[in-house]
């Protein structure tokens, strides 16, 4: 009887997924060379060719992308299987792995994942923060049951998945007291020749907040860029200058760090979603993740 090798398999799939053997190779951290031989041997076991050169990248064959769509299935089905078993009672709490995309606020995150923590269903909570396009991977080849980001799946996204809405909040702008008194009175104009401290220039939130300053005609002085937004933090608590930061952890953000909310930013909002692998979710912890975050933090 003929075996596939399913470590080939997995090579074959990321490969696909991501276009080329260099990209896969810093997604598998393995060499491209040792790449080209695992889908050379693939190929033979198969007796078809699975990938074709077109420019610098390759694409799949029509037997390469009926392939494509089996292995597909078989790792979903061997991540159901994993969860399967984790989830039998004499393996302990049921495992949630999570993927926080980078620019989603600590704050919210932690506001988001605190309900899988609480109340009387335990889980084991894995979490993990890298950029949304390498945690969509990973999702796509189930190593996480779900992401939390601040976009929706884009339209020419090679993954497979599905975004769920967990809610809107305002952007606001927030300061330590002794630099917010006397903003709210003539906001916005009053944060004319204010100090910021801002996300990097390539974020959705910097685009739309620095797109308002220009209509609304305000000039304000930028003492710091982050991207990370607990620095972001410190620096607005220290007194260094006011952030922005969304409306809905108003609340946290005064009661941890004394910050305070000079007001909303016109026009300026965001949106947060969980990306999964399927439409609907069944994961028990991942859909009580959902239903506190639309009633109880954006309700």
């Amino acid at each position: 009887m003929e075996w596939l090798n399913y470590h080939h398999l997995r090579y074959f799939f990321v490969v696909a997924r991501e276009g080329s053997i260099a990209k896969a190779g810093k997604m598998l951290h393995t060499s491209q060379g040792a790449i080209s031989t695992q889908l050379r041997q693939l190929d033979r076991a198969l007796g078809e060719r699975l990938f074709r050169r077109q420019g610098r990248g390759l694409v799949l064959t029509d037997i390469g992308g009926l392939v494509y769509g089996y292995a597909e299935q078989i790792f979903g089905l061997g991540r159901e299987l994993l969860d399967t078993v984790r989830d039998r009672p004499s393996a302990g709490p049921p495992r949630v792995q999570v993927g926080i995309a980078d620019v989603v606020p600590k704050d919210l995150a932690f506001r988001l994942l605190e309900p899988l923590l609480a109340g009387g269903e335990r889980c084991r909570l894995t979490v993990q923060e890298d950029r949304y396009d390498r945690l969509l991977a990973q999702l796509a080849v189930f190593e996480l049951d779900l992401v939390i980001a601040d976009a929706p799946i884009g339209a020419g996204r090679a993954v497979k998945a599905f975004h769920h809405l967990l809610g809107t909040s305002a952007i606001g702008v927030f300061g330590r007291p002794t630099r917010t008194r006397g903003l709210e009175a003539s906001f916005p104009r009053s944060l004319q020749g204010q100090r910021f401290v801002l996300p990097l220039d390539d974020s959705e939130l910097r685009r739309d907040f620095d797109g308002w300053l220009r209509t609304a005609g305000v000039a304000i002085e930028i003492v710091a860029e982050v991207e990370d937004d607990a620095l972001a933090r410190s620096f607005a608590a220290a007194g260094h200058g006011l952030m922005l930061a969304p409306t809905v952890l108003a609340s946290d953000l005064r009661r941890t760090r004394g910050l305070a909310l000079v007001g909303e930013v016109p026009g300026v909002s965001a949106r947060y979603y969980a990306v999964t692998v399927a439409r609907q979710v069944k994961n028990p912890a991942v859909a009580r993740l959902l239903d506190a975050a639309r009633a109880d933090l954006f309700g």
